[in-house]
């Protein structure tokens, strides 16, 4: 196991601001989002030119191949990450003030379905359903009644939710009536369904590539992300943040996707801004140890996924925080993390969420 070492992952850092940087602030709520700007530019000046040429009648042949590896690689290596996890603060935090509201949309509806993501479905899924249930029965995302170190389980939990999800998520919408999300969720499926349709009478080629492939890589890596998320269950509190999630510190990951690592404090303050989460994490050790939270150091959710399916407790442990001496040793860690790992058999009597939850959120 490891001790707690210097935080690399990245805050807020105040400095001078250029002319241009002047100029986006005044459109945008917080200026910690400056990043956001020049992410959503440089992705609109490449990826949507490319997309749109291999539409063109006149690119054909190698011409056609060269540019759409380009542009599978930018959109699925360079940018997708990124791209994801701004979407994803930026649904917890508008991103735009409230007079230019409309530029909201941009992101959702615009770049949105380059990377696989049907307009809206995201944000109905992750904020209105994901986040009130915590992982719970309720939550047709919620890993808890599978084997979670286990292949065949993923592949069940994934295609259930790539075949159904969509309807179960209409269908939980409609009976939280939450019916503006459930449209909301339906439209950008609909339009989505539309536009690809007849995009394949102009260039099925181009389609599958820019749209429908996108689609499946995302919706495959959004399931094996939350999967890893939400690996580690306490079958007798699984509504408490600290003891249904992970953390994931020290890695490039958490500069290059926003401290998206930090997923036991997004679950417990889900507005919080993303430069905040390595200083909440400091402050708030106490909590993560007398919780048994399992931090890892030096390893992402993709790396914690592999070692966890190939049965590598033991690599796990090595990276695991033990913060206050929580663990007495490397056994005592992998015990945890097996028992974690162990179906949850749904209970009619479990809480939406569990107090710690609900007085933290």
């Amino acid at each position: 196991m490891k001790v707690l070492s210097t935080l690399q992952d990245p805050t807020f850092q105040k400095r001078d601001y250029s002319r241009l940087d002047r100029f986006f602030l005044h459109y945008i709520k917080d200026e910690r989002d400056l990043p956001f700007i020049y992410l959503t530019l440089r992705i609109s000046l490449t990826l949507i030119p490319l997309s749109i040429l291999l539409f063109m009648p006149f690119v054909t042949g190698w011409i056609w191949w060269t540019v759409a590896a380009v542009h599978f690689f930018i959109s699925n290596f360079r940018f997708k990450g990124p791209f994801g996890l701004m979407l994803h603060c930026t649904s917890h935090r508008p991103f735009f003030k409230p007079e230019y509201g409309w530029m909201n949309n941009y992101l959702p509806w615009i770049l949105a379905p380059f990377f696989g993501h049907t307009p809206e479905t995201y944000y109905s899924h992750h904020i209105g359903m994901h986040h009130p249930e915590n992982n719970l029965e309720d939550d047709d995302s919620s890993t808890m009644t599978f084997q979670r170190d286990s292949y065949r389980s993923f592949l069940a939990y994934f295609g259930r939710f790539f075949v159904i999800g969509v309807r179960n998520l209409l269908d939980y919408l409609r009976l939280k009536n939450r019916a503006k999300l459930a449209t909301r969720a339906l439209t950008g499926e609909i339009v989505f369904a539309v536009v690809c349709v007849g995009l394949c009478f102009i260039n099925w080629p181009a389609t599958v590539l820019v749209f429908l492939l996108p689609l499946v890589i995302y919706r495959l890596i959004a399931m094996l992300g939350n999967w890893t998320q939400h690996a580690f269950v306490d079958g007798e509190d699984p509504g408490n943040a600290y003891k249904n999630s992970i953390t994931c510190i020290n890695v490039k990951y958490n500069k290059k996707c926003w401290n998206d690592g930090y997923h036991i404090s997004h679950h417990v303050r889900p507005a919080m801004h993303w430069t905040e989460h390595p200083t909440f994490f400091l402050k708030t050790l106490d909590k993560y140890a007398q919780n048994r939270a399992i931090i890892f150091d030096g390893l992402d959710f993709g790396q914690v996924f592999f070692l966890l399916m190939r049965g590598k407790y033991d690599v796990l442990a090595q990276h695991m925080v033990n913060i206050n001496n929580t663990f007495a040793d490397d056994a005592d860690a992998i015990a945890l993390l097996r028992r974690r790992t162990q179906r949850i058999p749904v209970k009619m009597d479990v809480p939406a969420m569990s107090q710690v939850s609900v007085a933290t959120a």
